[in-house]
């Protein structure tokens, strides 16, 4: 049984020629070459070559061109508005503070820690600055309940945790709204 079949496409060996079986009788193999002419030759002449991956000249511009496209970035959708507007941080972690915050007890930290939120805001409101971010730290929660029963005071300004990949649950947001 010949390792061809009638339809394979096969090169010669000795020669450069190249074409399909047309037909096959005992040890003698017919192909039409490529120019059109029918060739006979024993199989050990002949090489079964795989059938060859058709591709238009559009699929390689399109292939191309796909990969020069440079990728796109995912970037966050800003309005305009909050784009340009400066976002102030006010650390009150208390080593920040004070040098040495062993000589004070609880009490007086926490007032100093207030005071200084108190004077940050009013100084945020004063420049027309829209954000203010408090860092407060996670801790036991007291700085941060104070924080907001201070916010609460005020009724042109909401405050909300900030953004958690840059803070933690250690911060929170004031939005202060401006009046014209």
């Amino acid at each position: 049984m010949s390792q061809f079949q009638i339809g394979d496409t096969v090169e010669t060996i000795d020669d450069v020629i190249k074409g399909k079986v047309n037909a096959i009788h005992g040890n003698n193999i017919t192909i039409i070459s490529d120019d059109g002419f029918p060739l006979v030759y024993a199989p050990h002449e002949l090489v079964l070559i795989a059938d060859e991956i058709r591709v238009s000249n559009y699929e390689i511009a399109r292939i191309k061109k796909e990969k020069e496209l440079p990728k796109k970035r995912k970037t966050a959708v800003v309005r305009p508005k909050e784009r340009n507007a400066p976002k102030m941080e006010v650390d009150l972690h208390i080593n920040q503070l004070v040098k040495n915050p062993k000589q004070m007890d609880n009490y007086a930290m926490l007032n100093l820690q207030l005071e200084t939120a108190k004077r940050q805001l009013d100084f945020a409101i004063g420049k027309r600055i829209q954000k203010v971010v408090f860092i407060h730290g996670v801790g036991e929660g007291i700085l941060k309940e104070e924080l907001r029963y201070l916010f609460n005071k005020y009724d042109n300004i909401k405050y909300y945790d900030a953004e958690y990949q840059k803070y933690g649950l250690g911060a929170t947001e004031v939005y202060i709204y401006q009046n014209p």
